[in-house]
């Protein structure tokens, strides 16, 4: 049954006009249908039409409101196709006539009597032009849902867009409130255009408000102390080889505060291995660095307390010889060369409670930590008396070097302090031992391949190997495996803090390098510390030389010593010896009274100072203001023991010449002559 769109609509209300055309569309092979007027034919056009043949007539007739209305409301892409048969006229049509033809539109006119072919001809062709309008109809509708399609996707993709940036944003602000915790932030440098962004807490670490600061390479050195600016330029240079960035340092706020942190970073490459950008964490670890420090000095103590038996038992044997001696030359002062004997014999003991002294204050003092390039062999030989005490002497303890030993690069002080913790472990582990007790020290020149370094996160190469062994009662292996972990012991409780390995594992490692330990129950343990070589050369040890080899200096043409010195017998001692070396001697005892002199008008040629004085003013603070007051004067500082970090420090650049107490007249008047000269001590 054909579709109601494809009908044709008949409406010829007189005669037979309306059978007629329907028989001849039926010939033809055209559904029609008749309508009786008005009403009925626009019923039909609503329902649905392929064309329409009316009379002229009967739009004359009919009220034509309903029809306009359909017209009217008929779809963008709908054009109805009407056929009107019209009668021949000798004349115009009326004005109302003429008005009802334009208001049909699409208007094919035929004039009667026409013939069957004619009539056939324009249904078919009025059909013909309603398919065309269905099909733009079936286009305009697909175009419309297939925008409706585009825009269900668009809202699809912007809710999921906007679940993504919400799921994002709370990734961020999970991600910067984990940082924040952990006292950290993030940056992010785009290789390609420089462009630095980081999270907010970056420049608070620098003491900066806000985030409005622009970043790069040299203005972060800038804030780098000098001291640290060269290692981190290497760390920073070393990036294109690694693809990371590691390094650790202290910085200078814009406040002037000193903060510690650690920056850790990656490279980003593209797939022909150009690099993109690099990202990384930026950590502030001032609080953990005092931590670790005072950690290592609460180890440094108990290494120390261990060793307070044999140092105890050492300067007693020193000052019997002093006290004896200088009793017996009390009672009988007559007797030169008795006296001169007991004094040289009291002098030696003196110079070996000096030398005891210097090593423990060098193993024990808090200074700012330096690594350097040296030779360990010639840390371990110095070392060997210390640990002879810290091994006691029912311990056998020897030492097995190469001579031909690599340089390595360590700080030197915390090497002393690894092995001594391994001799101390060791000897703590041959206590009640059936078999000889015995610790060997040996170094080694070693080449490690991947294999070996697989696990350890160091690169293969030449490394120098450390090892202390003991044949004490070894460590079970479910123990073994926990050694290096902080606060972990074998030993009974009050007896260890359980932080001494884990300290010479945390050295070990930040020298490059890492720790090993093998043991096996009732036969010993070797634990065996790896550096890397270093290829720069060794630093030459500075020695004193001896005293002789430069001759006795007086002083001549009146050169003048202010002497500060609050301790009146050290005071008196060294006023005797400047004299006796025909100095003239200002005498102060503190910095106050000594620059009360500095800006006055008396020719002073060196100022020679203690360095720890009571009073608000140490004697490398006094050395800066007289510098200030006489630029040309000479300074030279002495002292037993530097307790404050930032007296280390200042000594420890080389601008002040200091003389170690005790000294004698001999090593004064050598400082002096060295300082006057305008050399180094």
């Amino acid at each position: 049954m054909p579709s109601p769109e494809e009908r044709v609509l008949i409406l010829a209300p007189r005669g037979r006009d309306a059978a007629v055309i329907e028989q001849v569309l039926d010939r033809a092979g055209l559904a029609a249908a008749v309508c009786a007027d008005v009403t009925e034919w626009v019923s039909c056009l609503r329902a649905g039409a392929g064309s329409a043949i009316v009379t002229e007539e009967a739009l004359a007739d009919s009220d034509m409101q309903a029809l306009s209305g359909w017209l009217d409301a008929q779809p963008p892409w709908s054009d109805f196709p009407f056929i009107v048969l019209a009668t021949r006229q000798a004349g115009p049509r009326t004005q109302r006539a003429a008005d009802s033809l334009k208001r049909l539109g699409n208007v094919v006119l035929l004039e009667r009597p026409i013939n069957a072919e004619t009539l056939t001809s324009a249904v078919v062709s009025s059909l013909r032009a309603r398919r065309r309008q269905y099909q733009a109809r079936e286009h305009l509708l697909e175009r419309e849902r297939a925008q409706d399609q585009l825009r269900r996707a668009n809202e699809e993709l912007e809710r999921r867009v906007a679940e993504r940036t919400r799921e994002v944003e709370a990734a961020h602000e999970t991600l910067a409130f984990a940082l924040d915790a952990a006292g950290m932030s993030s940056w992010d440098i785009d290789t390609e255009t420089g462009i630095h962004r980081r999270s907010p807490g970056f420049d608070a670490v620098f003491g900066y408000e806000g985030s409005g600061r622009a970043w790069d390479r040299e203005s972060f050195l800038d804030h780098v102390v000098e001291e640290d600016r060269d290692t981190v330029a290497e760390a920073f240079a070393s990036v294109a080889e690694t693809s990371k960035l590691d390094c650790e340092c202290r910085i200078r706020r814009v406040d002037g505060a000193i903060r510690w942190i650690a920056m850790r970073g990656q490279v980003k490459r593209d797939t022909d291995g150009r690099p993109l950008r690099i990202a990384g964490i930026l950590m502030d670890r001032t609080e953990q660095h005092i931590t670790e420090e005072a950690l290592r000095q609460a180890q440094k103590m108990e290494a120390i307390g261990q060793l307070t038996g044999g140092v105890a038992h050492d300067f007693n044997n020193l000052l019997t010889v002093i006290v004896g001696g200088l009793d017996m030359m009390l009672r009988r002062p007559e007797q030169t060369d008795r006296v001169k004997r007991l004094a040289e014999a009291a002098m030696g003991a003196a110079r070996r409670g000096e030398q005891l002294t210097q090593q423990l204050l060098a193993f024990s003092r808090r200074q700012m930590l330096r690594p350097q390039t040296l030779n360990p062999n010639r840390l371990l030989l110095d070392f060997r008396p210390l640990a002879e005490r810290a091994a006691t002497g029912a311990v056998e303890l020897t030492f097995d070097l190469d001579p031909a030993l690599d340089p390595i690069r360590i700080d030197p002080a915390q090497f002393e302090s690894a092995v001594l913790n391994l001799i101390v472990n060791a000897r703590d582990a041959l206590e009640g031992s059936d078999g000889p007790a015995r610790i060997v020290v040996t170094s080694r020149n070693v080449r490690l391949g991947t294999a070996t370094v697989a696990d350890m996160g160091v690169p293969p190469g030449p490394y120098v190997v450390v090892s202390v062994a003991d044949t004490g009662s070894g460590i079970p292996p479910d123990k073994l495996q926990r050694v290096f972990e902080p606060f972990f012991t074998t030993k009974e409780v009050g007896k260890g803090t359980g932080l001494g390995l884990s300290q010479v594992y945390g050295f070990t490692r930040s020298a490059k390098g890492f720790a090993q330990i093998e043991s096996e129950v009732g036969r010993g343990t070797t634990v065996s510390l790896y550096f890397p070589r270093s290829t720069d050369p060794a630093g030459e040890e500075v020695g004193t030389g001896p005293v002789g080899a430069i001759p006795l200096r007086r002083a001549g043409e009146g050169e003048t010593v202010l002497l500060v010195e609050d301790d009146e017998q050290v005071l008196g001692m060294a006023v005797e010896s400047l004299e006796e070396l025909r100095y003239r001697v200002i005498v102060t005892r503190n910095a106050a009274e000594a620059l009360e002199h500095l800006h006055g008008v008396e020719r002073i040629d060196i100022l020679f100072s203690d360095v720890v004085m009571p009073g608000g003013m140490n004697g490398s603070q006094l050395a800066v203001e007289a510098r200030r007051v006489r630029p040309d004067i000479k300074i030279l500082l002495t002292s037993g023991y530097v307790a404050n970090l930032d007296e280390g420090q200042v000594l420890g650049r080389g601008e002040l010449p200091v003389l170690n107490k005790p000294y004698r007249r001999d090593e004064l008047a050598r400082s002096l002559r060295l300082v006057l000269g305008g050399e180094r001590v």
